[in-house]
């Protein structure tokens, strides 16, 4: 979810400035090498946690193989938990949309390397995740319980798909770039940060957000839909449509070609988009 939650489409479009006006290709700061080792060893630890939450994310969402998921026995009254929820999907939809503002990177890039940004988003994302994976509240209820066996597998088979769709939606913009391993490494070698260059890769090509398609994939592809599931699903999913509106202006503003790309590919459901013409090479690294 990261985010998740985060999310690589616009950060290749906003990550052109850095701290003091500066340029993403020019070294932001001359760092020793003990430095430069501390900065690597943070991006991955940042990665590792990153990987802890993954994984968890993958049970918590898909009630199995973790001590507390999303439907846990509920021990708190309705109301209490329904706030408790809400104030931490609020927190880390926060943390994750102004993380990612050119603005916030400007201060934050202040007081810590350029190579530390993205793996400083990384982490503090893992830590809003796993904070609410801690403190999560079920609601109880059941809204739905499909009990085919055919019915059961296909949506284990969505849900699986999801997560496989948010990895490879990852990899083919460059996963590593994404998760601030790639910057840290540059780093450690002494060389200056530099942007990818912009390509559109296949998924790129059928929807403009194949990373929120697997979201919602995850989010809503369950054989036992409880209210506590469907108010994650319903508040997850708007969050997900806002923040597309955030992403695409700023690409827009980044890049006048991302407009006529965005006229060419539909934004998440495949085919319903202007595609007589091929998408050209524009935004997307």
């Amino acid at each position: 979810m990261n985010s998740t939650t985060q999310h690589h489409v616009q950060q290749s479009a906003v990550n052109r400035t850095s701290n003091r006006g500066t340029t993403a290709e020019e070294p932001a700061r001359t760092q020793s090498a003990a430095g430069r080792l501390f900065t690597f060893l943070y991006g991955l630890a940042s990665y590792a946690a990153f990987l802890v939450t993954f994984l968890y994310a993958i049970g918590f969402v898909g009630n199995f193989g973790v001590p507390k998921s999303m439907d846990s026995a509920s021990s708190d009254p309705w109301l209490t938990a329904l706030m408790i929820d809400a104030s931490l999907l609020a927190l880390f939809a926060l943390q994750h949309s102004v993380m990612v503002r050119a603005g916030f990177k400007r201060l934050l890039t202040r007081v810590i390397p350029v190579a530390m940004e993205r793996s400083t988003y990384v982490l503090a994302s893992s830590v809003a995740l796993l904070l609410l994976f801690w403190q999560w509240r079920p609601l109880g209820g059941t809204v739905w319980d499909v009990h085919s066996n055919i019915g059961r597998v296909v949506l284990y088979g969505a849900y699986a798909f999801g997560w496989l769709l948010v990895l490879v939606a990852t990899v083919v913009i460059n996963h590593f770039d994404l998760f601030g391993l790639r910057q840290v490494w540059r780093n450690l070698l002494g060389r200056p940060q530099e942007n990818l260059r912009f390509v559109v890769p296949f998924l790129y090509r059928i929807v403009r957000h194949p990373l929120y398609v697997g979201w919602l994939f995850v989010f809503w592809s369950t054989p036992t839909m409880t209210l506590t599931h469907l108010f994650f699903a319903v508040m997850t999913t708007a969050y997900i449509l806002i923040a597309i509106q955030f992403e695409e202006r700023d690409l827009m503003r980044a890049h006048p070609e991302y407009a006529e790309y965005r006229q060419r590919v539909p934004m998440l459901i495949p085919g319903t988009g202007k595609t007589q013409a091929p998408a050209r090479k524009v935004a997307v690294s």
